[in-house]
């Protein structure tokens, strides 16, 4: 299933493919990304990737391996994205971003805020007051963690992304210190009293993301 998001220029504007993909492994998925990042060129429309992986580990390229405490009988990934350790499994929303920064006209910096503040705002409305901490990366409820973020910059194009905490079995959160940090709480919607599935917090909170990035959505 496909949609559309186009930002509006004098030009034509440029459009920001959103493809739902379900449940996927998760390092097939990286491989596509990272394939789709080094084969775009200055037309390739950018790409917005929804899903959710089996139970995952994946560590970021500064990870330290103290952080990964007792990973039992889940898989370890080590990936190419920033940030340390995390964990990814059914229930937790992913979204990956595959954008063209310099032709959108935002840097890194900027696009962490944006994947922030778009659940922050969608938070809100919800009737959920969440913070975004500049020395951790990632949206805070009450001090406990509800999305994390981590992304790599290849040619002036993003890849990996945000996963946020819908309805999951968070036990594997204490089989490491998540993102790096020891003793980090870790909450979702559902422990918010937020009762929605993954693929309708993705379609809700998809106009938030589109307002910061300055995209209009449009479904094909």
């Amino acid at each position: 299933m496909y949609e559309t998001v186009h930002t509006s220029t004098s030009l034509q504007p440029p459009v920001l493919q959103v493809r739902r993909l379900g449940v996927c492994e998760y390092a097939p998925v990286w491989k596509e990304m990272q394939a789709f990042t080094l084969q775009r060129n200055a037309d390739t429309q950018d790409e917005l990737w929804l899903l959710e992986h089996p139970p995952v580990f994946t560590q970021g390229v500064n990870g330290k391996p103290e952080h990964l405490l007792v990973p039992g009988d889940i898989p370890v990934v080590p990936v190419d994205r920033g940030g340390q350790v995390t964990y990814h499994g059914p229930g937790q929303l992913v979204a990956y971003v595959m954008l063209d920064l310099a032709r959108l006209g935002v840097g890194i910096r900027g696009l962490v805020d944006a994947l922030e503040q778009s659940v922050i705002d969608w938070l809100a409305v919800q009737g959920v007051t969440a913070q975004a901490r500049r020395d951790a990366p990632g949206v805070y409820v009450e001090g406990a963690k509800i999305a994390a973020l981590g992304l790599r910059v290849k040619r002036g194009c993003s890849y990996h992304g945000l996963a946020f905490n819908v309805d999951m079995d968070l036990e594997p959160f204490s089989r490491i210190n998540p993102c790096g940090y020891r003793g980090m709480p870790v909450t979702q919607l559902a422990e918010l009293g937020i009762s929605l599935s993954v693929e309708e917090v993705g379609q809700s909170w998809l106009p938030y993301l589109a307002a910061q990035l300055r995209y209009t959505a449009h479904l094909d």
